[in-house]
């Protein structure tokens, strides 16, 4: 049992709102939220002049365990999440072997049971010939966050290009599908068209606008032909805005979708700089997406912010295009990269609140997590807006030890983090080896 913490004169960020408050919690949980409370043999944190928010629920991570752990594991990139404000992940299943049986997506569970400082969840992954298995997660649908579909090859060979199978997904699965949407036969015509390519510059001309587009568009119209729970990963594109819609509330969409942090902060006039550190697919694209990305992002056309925490070696990043692999982390970052807009002025942040931590808790009917109310868990983080951070390589915790925002001064600091009510981290260092808690859904 945790013993009783009280945060006193916080500024509350919580369902559209920032409010002066003390809030208690006690055994896990929050136990009271009201302007002045005293709860004997508590102990008192002084949170005057800092935010109090709900912890990050990340809804896209590679955390590379098993096989690929040379790159990351589930406990070190864990415990970069909670460094910096993430409390909750659910981790793709592109591993090594990849998370196609019940068996093998069990075995993830487990070890993040022991190992984990943030509260986890695990996609359920299809293949074009495990269908079969993939439906036996419905009788799990309370504790697996969904199924991911590749209906463009990344990372891994999981690439899902049997329609048969993607109609059975889509028309008998209980679970919500999460897809990663790019057309292979468009980014195939592209690579023909630059059979010299030899840097990341060509990356956005190879896996373009229409790539993405046409896949998204597939995916829409399977979910609305079997009435299906669709989440589309890492919208990058101004063309896919068209797919959605701000005409519902979250809680009554049954076509979601996910942005990424790196497509609202790069665009392709980085990669002349930075290369293949920012190589990632969906590719980042030009200036004109990462504009159409933010407006749609400011009027809830676009649903939920998260990372695709996708690291690799220092080694792998340094290799020649196209040899160079996918992905980039960003985990330990991502809230800070969005309270530095708050501090430009693009974004408020309770809007950030809104869609790093109550979206994700919505869009997965996660239980009891996402929000600051009573009789919920205690997954918190303290953040100073006053204060800033500048990233390097001493204060990294990604086991892979590079980012490609390093150099970089961010305009607030991560104070402390509290997962199930304890604090996991505090002042750079991680406080506590007390282990997160699967994720629940209430489907």
């Amino acid at each position: 049992m945790s013993k009783k913490i009280i945060f006193k004169n916080a500024t509350l960020v919580n369902e559209g709102k920032s409010t002066v408050a003390d809030l208690l919690i006690q055994n896990g949980f929050i136990e009271k939220i009201d302007s002045q409370i005293s709860a004997p043999n508590a102990d008192e944190i002084d949170a005057t002049g800092l935010h109090l928010l709900p912890g990050v629920i990340d809804d896209q991570v590679h955390f590379r365990e098993p096989g690929l752990t040379h790159k990351a594991e589930i406990k070190t990139e864990a415990a970069a999440a909670v460094a910096g404000g993430t409390t909750s992940f659910m981790e793709m299943p592109n591993t090594n072997p990849p998370a196609l049986t019940q068996e093998k997506l069990e075995e993830k569970y487990q070890r993040a049971a022991q190992v984990s400082l943030a509260n986890y969840s695990f996609f359920m992954g299809v293949a074009n010939d495990n269908a079969e298995e993939v439906l036996r997660t419905n009788e799990k649908k309370n504790e697996v966050c969904g199924v991911k579909i590749f209906m463009g090859s990344s990372t891994g060979n999981m690439l899902v290009d049997n329609y048969l199978t993607l109609e059975k997904i889509f028309s008998e699965t209980e679970l919500l599908i999460a897809t990663h949407c790019e057309d292979e036969k468009i980014i195939a015509a592209n690579k023909s068209k630059y059979p010299e390519a030899n840097h990341a510059r060509f990356h956005p001309l190879i896996r373009d606008a229409e790539a993405c587009f046409e896949s998204s568009f597939s995916a829409v119209q399977l979910a609305k032909k079997f009435n299906s729970s669709l989440h589309i990963l890492h919208i990058s594109t101004a063309k896919e805005l068209q797919l959605f819609s701000n005409m519902l509330p979250l809680s009554e969409k049954k076509i979601t979708n996910e942005v990424c942090v790196h497509h609202l902060h790069f665009t392709a006039s980085d990669y002349e700089l930075l290369n293949t550190l920012i190589q990632c697919n969906p590719a980042i694209k030009e200036e004109h997406n990462k504009t159409e990305l933010w407006k749609a992002l400011l009027d809830d056309r676009l649903d939920i912010i998260a990372t695709d925490h996708a690291p690799h070696t220092w080694e792998e990043k340094q290799k020649t295009y196209p040899d160079s692999p996918s992905g980039l982390p960003l985990v330990q970052h991502s809230l800070l990269m969005m309270l530095d807009e708050v501090k430009n002025g693009k974004i408020s942040i309770e809007k950030v609140v809104e869609k790093m931590c109550h979206a994700p808790a919505i869009c997965f009917q996660i239980k009891n997590r996402g929000f600051l109310r009573e009789g919920y868990a205690a997954d918190l983080v303290l953040v100073d807006t006053k204060a800033s951070t500048t990233i390097q390589k001493n204060n990294i915790f990604y086991k892979c030890a590079w980012s490609p925002l390093e150099g970089k001064t961010l305009a607030a600091k991560i104070h402390s983090t509290y997962v199930n009510g304890h604090q996991v981290y505090g002042n750079g260092v991680i406080l506590s080896s007390s282990i997160g808690q699967r994720l629940i859904f209430n489907r």
